[in-house]
């Protein structure tokens, strides 16, 4: 059994009423016919956003599934709590019910948190709260998360921002390139003719040219505007080769783990780009480990999620990105201040770092035509890769 700490102090007079006994009347099918009938309930299951009804005194009358889902209690557990129960100290949701109460009208949020321990400590959403009707005193509240909607603004903003890094890594090319292979020779030719002393400031000119152009040449992988070459791709056979080699040179040290759904259909997408993606995010939650943990756990994960479609600018149809593959790490999590703009071009929080790498993890994933994402908290940080799957011509789906 789970025990309830009640932190919110006693709810507004309008929310302690019930004087239409709401919570055995409205929204109990199976007590009364006047409310969800069992065509009604169907529908109210299949709604894909948490819905909750709330009596006028506070009580949480019914729930659907994803509301169940939402709040990690099952809906008889809900039914014997108030709203305040589940709600954290002082939450804007209880303010909106009772200004949906008092006024008799609906009342939209947006941007609300409403996390707590149970169900996760940012849990930002829109809310809807709408009066019930037929005299009844009660309220339907439906929650739609926020977390979507914004990781798929988001995906959109990293594919600006590869696009801003492939203009500067052509000109880059083109304007520095050439310079710096002047002045390395030049520093070559003087070397002969100065003292060992001088010779190491020579040679100084001539590393820092070098480094110079070895970080123009990882930008200039952003330029390559082809087509990418797509087919039939076996995810865990790519997962097992970047494991193979992780465990033989930077996570030697490091304990990585697998759980894959074996029934996930193929990848329609480029090995090698993928290989190359799955290896960067893997290196980098190594990197984020470091050298002397301890009991650092990388976990490589598949499953299949249906439901998910992104629209992309100047695209006719959604795309649907039903193969979810996930490399987690136990880290110390990715820093509050980059984590917004962590798949931005030069964003990086290691001393040595360009901040190139997950950038052009988000160029790979978007030429897929996919989406990447991360959820990162102390101990847990989650890389997160979503991609089309393999559809024959005759239109199947596909199957190795």
């Amino acid at each position: 059994m789970f025990q309830f700490v009640h932190l919110v102090p006693q709810p507004p007079a309008r929310l302690r009423r019930d004087p239409m006994n709401l919570k055995n009347q409205n929204f109990q099918a199976s007590a009364n016919p006047k409310g969800f009938a069992p065509t009604s309930q169907v529908l109210f299951n299949s709604l894909p956003h948490p819905v909750l009804a709330v009596s006028g005194g506070g009580e949480i009358v019914d729930a659907n599934v994803a509301a169940e889902t939402f709040f990690q209690l099952s809906r008889t557990m809900l039914m014997r709590l108030k709203l305040e129960d589940i709600l954290p100290f002082g939450s804007p949701l209880l303010s909106a019910v009772e200004h949906a109460l008092d006024r008799g009208a609906v009342v939209n949020e947006y941007r609300v948190d409403i996390g707590t321990p149970r169900i996760g400590t940012e849990r930002v959403v829109d809310i809807n709260v709408a009066p019930v009707s037929a005299g009844a005193e009660g309220v339907v509240i439906m929650l739609q998360e926020r977390t979507i909607a914004d990781k798929m603004d988001r995906q959109l903003t990293h594919r600006g921002a590869a696009r801003s890094v492939t203009a500067l890594a052509a000109m880059l090319a083109h304007e520095i390139k050439n310079p710096l292979s002047g002045i390395r020779g030049a520093a070559q030719l003087l070397e002969t003719d100065l003292s060992e002393d001088d010779r190491s400031l020579t040679r100084l000119i001539c590393d820092e040219t070098d480094r110079i152009v070895k970080l123009v040449d990882r930008m200039e992988i952003f330029s390559d505007e082809r087509p990418i070459e797509r087919e039939s791709v076996n995810i865990h056979a790519v997962l097992d080769h970047v494991k193979r080699v992780a465990l033989a040179g930077f996570a030697r040290h490091i304990r990585v783990a697998e759980r894959y759904d074996p029934s996930l259909p193929p990848v329609f997408g480029n090995r090698d780009q993928l290989v190359q993606v799955l290896l960067n995010l893997v290196k980098n939650a190594a990197e984020a480990l470091g050298e002397d943990v301890i009991d650092g756990e990388i976990e490589l994960t598949t499953a299949f999620r249906p439901g998910v479609r992104l629209r992309t600018p100047g695209a006719t149809t959604p795309v649907s990105l039903p193969l979810e593959i996930c490399v987690h790490d136990n880290g110390p999590g990715v820093a509050p201040d980059i984590a917004a703009h962590l798949f931005d071009p030069f964003v990086t929080n290691k001393s040595s770092g360009t901040g190139l790498g997950l950038a052009l993890v988000a160029k790979i994933i978007g030429d897929h035509g996919g989406i990447v994402e991360c959820e990162s908290h102390p101990r847990r940080t989650t890389f997160r890769v979503l991609l089309p799957m393999f559809q024959p011509r005759d239109g199947r789906a596909g199957a190795e």
